[in-house]
């Protein structure tokens, strides 16, 4: 890991409050993970036509999850631009990537090993990626997450926990509904401690690197073979 390259003289910045993380069941952690996968996903027609199904399908989840996933649904029923704020909203601010590495290593060198190392997770744990999207694009992940049995799914949502919060901060701090998804997603993951909100504090700062110096993507996500 690279120094720290804060002087000893810069005053102590206010941390976010704390997320804490729901107690949920399995069950009931995978129903947000395949609900957010798909309302994180593009708002075509097809997509309107899943919100029926993704509201049964949270209902057994508890109100303190469940209420922004509704809200959000709410939302995007009486909008008549959504495809549109999508757009903006994902492909055209920096720090609301859906592709996780990207929060950790930018559009580096390093980008390419980390796609490898996911890809190697989806395998290890008996799947084959066969989408058009690259393989570390969040709503991938959750749907992996949540049709999958494997450990490997957590161990890869942990890894990338920074950048979840990173993507949280920044739709908060635009006001964009997209919040409430990413807010209950990380509602459905182990409490972060300090030194992880350190480490994404410095991301929302700082922003994706533009160099392949200082920072590990891989986080705890040991490599995989299937």
């Amino acid at each position: 890991m690279a120094p720290s390259t804060r002087s000893r003289v810069t005053p102590r910045r206010r941390l976010p409050a704390r997320l804490d993380s729901l107690s949920l069941t399995h069950d009931q952690r995978r129903r947000v993970h395949m609900a957010a996968a798909v309302l994180l996903d593009y708002p075509d027609a097809a997509w309107f036509d899943k919100l029926p199904t993704i509201a049964t399908l949270i209902a057994p989840v508890p109100h303190a999850v469940r209420e922004p996933l509704e809200r959000f649904m709410a939302a995007a029923a009486a909008s008549d631009d959504w495809d549109r704020r999508y757009v903006v909203t994902f492909d055209l601010k920096r720090k609301c990537s859906l592709y996780l590495t990207y929060f950790a290593t930018g559009d580096t060198r390093k980008r390419g090993t980390a796609l490898v190392t996911i890809l190697e997770a989806y395998q290890a744990a008996g799947w084959r990626f066969d989408a058009d999207e690259l393989p570390d694009y969040l709503p991938a992940v959750l749907e992996f997450s949540a049709l999958s049995d494997s450990e490997i799914a957590g161990a890869l949502l942990s890894s990338h926990r920074e950048g979840i919060e990173v993507l949280r901060a920044a739709l908060e701090q635009l006001n964009s509904p997209w919040a409430d998804v990413v807010r209950a997603v990380t509602l459905s993951l182990p409490a972060i401690d300090e030194a992880t909100r350190e480490r994404y504090l410095d991301l929302i700062t700082e922003g994706p690197p533009t160099e392949t110096v200082g920072l590990s993507f891989l986080g705890d996500l040991p490599p995989f073979s299937p």
